[in-house]
């Protein structure tokens, strides 16, 4: 009996601990989150698959799908036009304010950039560019309910 609830034990720990992979997996990120109603958006690129999940406003949605190498070429285009790793982040306190962040893990815009504290004025421009450029993959393949 002992080793029947210690093997169910192991499984339960086991399948906790890989839920929580697809958060860590990734070579993409673009996180939203915060704000006086508190909204979390999170897109996770891992080659050619993506994750994608929603909560706030009183909704809550996850969707997986893919992505075409198409489009992450062009992703790519966007952070290099844009100079992603060139953007400079501003160092003024911000509270109650949506913030958007987004980790590249390889590539040649390797990097990680937040408008936690805003983006300086000269960078603004470059950083909704790139802003826009994920909101299209978004809006282009999510199935919002």
């Amino acid at each position: 009996m002992k080793r029947i609830i210690g093997i169910l034990f192991a499984i339960i720990v086991l399948v906790s601990c890989n839920s929580q992979k697809v958060y860590s997996d990734f070579d993409i990120s673009y996180s939203k989150s915060g704000g006086y109603a508190p909204v979390y958006e999170n897109l996770l690129i891992k080659d050619n698959n993506v994750h994608y999940s929603f909560e706030g406003q009183g909704k809550k949605y996850k969707q997986d799908f893919k992505i075409s190498n198409e489009d992450l070429k062009k992703l790519d285009q966007v952070l290099s036009q844009n100079n992603f790793r060139r953007i400079q982040e501003d160092r003024k306190k911000l509270y109650d304010n949506v913030s958007t962040s987004i980790n590249i893990k390889k590539g040649i815009n390797e990097g990680s950039k937040s408008d936690a504290s805003l983006i300086t004025p000269n960078y603004q421009t470059n950083w909704n560019n790139i802003l826009e450029a994920f909101q299209q993959i978004i809006n282009t393949n999510v199935k919002k309910q």
